[in-house]
């Protein structure tokens, strides 16, 4: 459940304490409606796109698009292509995110490690991540190795970068008053640093996950035999547009999942011992 600070009321004996957090279920419902209208609305703005072109071979509208994919599900068709993606987002995403948690927290923990590993941080985070799938597949090969290496070392820079600010925008009087009365070096770091960096990690993974998503993509294009990359690549041979455009809602539809179902709530949480 979402919850809102409300004003901290004064105890007996000086102290303050912050009341119990309460939201009414409404605004939860008004956030869904909302969610409900904006797609809906996107879904008529691309009908009537459509309508206006007015050549459904070329620009298809949901009326076309939509069966098409209706179909794929639930025929069983699309599934095993999307599986094959989910496996390849889901190994690239812990891996890069395991990385460049530590590196992060290491260049924002060390000013002198960061002096010397900033430059190579900004190359890696600038080389296009075409050069790096092509160069993993010419040095690994065309295989499953190969394909996750690629998107994970097109992920690293960034969640090193996003944990690098968060660790220099902790508050170190927290961690010197942790010091002094006594905490270990891993009751500070769980205590203390990770709380202060939850957010900065779902930033890290929203950001991240965004960008695993079309790296994959690309990766299935080039160089493997499955998954929805692969089909649209099928689909673009074939010049079949709808087909295109409905594995890419499938695409869609399994990212908005993630992000309600997992990023929101997890965002939630990792902000809930705030205070405003």
């Amino acid at each position: 459940m979402f919850t809102m600070a409300r004003k901290p009321q004064p105890q007996a004996g000086g102290g303050i304490v912050a009341p119990p957090v309460v939201v009414s279920g409404g605004q939860e419902w008004r956030a869904v409606g909302r969610t409900a209208v904006s797609i809906l609305a996107a879904l008529l703005v691309w009908a009537l796109l459509a309508a206006v072109l007015g050549d459904p071979s070329h620009a298809p509208g949901p009326q076309q698009v939509l069966p098409e994919l209706a179909r794929g599900l639930l025929s069983g068709k699309m599934l095993p292509d999307l599986g094959a993606t989910m496996l390849r987002v889901v190994s690239s995403f812990v891996l890069a995110m395991l990385a460049g948690t530590v590196l992060g927290i290491v260049l924002g923990l060390s000013r002198r490690v960061n002096d010397w590993f900033d430059p190579w941080l900004t190359i890696w985070n600038n080389i296009p991540a075409l050069v790096l799938i092509v160069l993993c597949y010419l040095w690994i090969g065309l295989n499953e190795t190969a394909a996750i290496t690629a998107v994970a070392l097109n992920k690293v820079p960034l969640v090193a970068v996003i944990l690098r600010e968060g660790v220099r925008a902790r508050d170190p009087a927290l961690s010197e008053m942790a010091r002094v009365f006594g905490m270990g070096f891993v009751a500070r770091h769980r205590h203390i640093l990770i709380p202060q960096l939850m957010p900065h990690l779902i930033a890290a993974a929203r950001a991240g996950l965004a960008l695993i998503w079309k790296v994959v993509l690309v990766v299935e294009f080039l160089g493997r035999s499955n998954g929805i990359g692969f089909r649209i690549h099928l689909n673009f041979q074939m010049f079949d547009i709808a087909g295109v455009l409905a594995w890419a809602a499938a695409f869609v539809i399994v990212m908005l999942a993630v992000e309600w179902l997992i990023l929101a709530p997890l965002s939630v949480r990792a902000n809930r011992w705030r205070r405003e």
